[in-house]
């Protein structure tokens, strides 16, 4: 038997038992994609926070009114 396990190794090429990531993961975003998302980002809470202080200075109910003002003073 050890005979055979000699004979294998020197006939059959050594291949290792690598195991392939378990998750494949994404590329990281580049430098100036990160910026942009990150501004962008930035600017979305800004309005979000506008529309806020805009509904709480004007009863805080959404009405057709202050959708009105929303859009005239975001646009």
């Amino acid at each position: 038997m050890a005979f055979e396990a000699f004979l294998m190794s020197r006939y059959v090429p050594f291949v290792a038992d690598v195991p392939e990531p378990a998750v494949r993961t994404t590329p990281q975003r580049g430098f100036f994609a990160r910026v942009i998302d990150a501004v962008m980002q930035s600017r979305q809470r800004q309005a979000e926070r506008e529309i806020a202080r805009l509904l709480e200075h004007h009863g805080g109910k959404f009405t057709d009114e202050t959708d009105r003002l929303i859009g005239k003073h975001l646009s």
